[in-house]
């Protein structure tokens, strides 16, 4: 592998990881949202009906997309714990 080539790869990783920061700010922003919702609401932070959906749905598409789904569920449920935190802030 020359250098260019392996620079090319590297560039690549850091596009894909802007593309993911980006993403996850703008899912946290939605989940603020959804948060200030459930206080409003008098709702529970979590859900854990809608969590495990969310788990069982991510599991099949990292299989489909040939990832490891035992890696997608502790990457969502690392997400999902984060946002229950946030949502509990929230209700005060």
């Amino acid at each position: 592998m020359t250098d260019e080539t392996l620079g090319r790869y590297r560039q690549s990783i850091d596009n894909i990881d802007m593309a993911l920061v980006c993403l996850l700010a703008e899912r946290f922003k939605v989940t603020q949202a959804v948060g200030r919702y459930k206080a409003e609401q008098g709702l529970p932070p979590a859900d854990p009906g809608r969590e495990e959906a969310q788990i069982a749905r991510l599991r099949r598409l990292a299989a489909e997309a040939d990832l490891d789904p035992e890696f997608s569920e502790a990457f969502l449920r690392f997400i999902i714990d984060e946002v229950i935190r946030h949502h509990e802030r929230l209700r005060g």
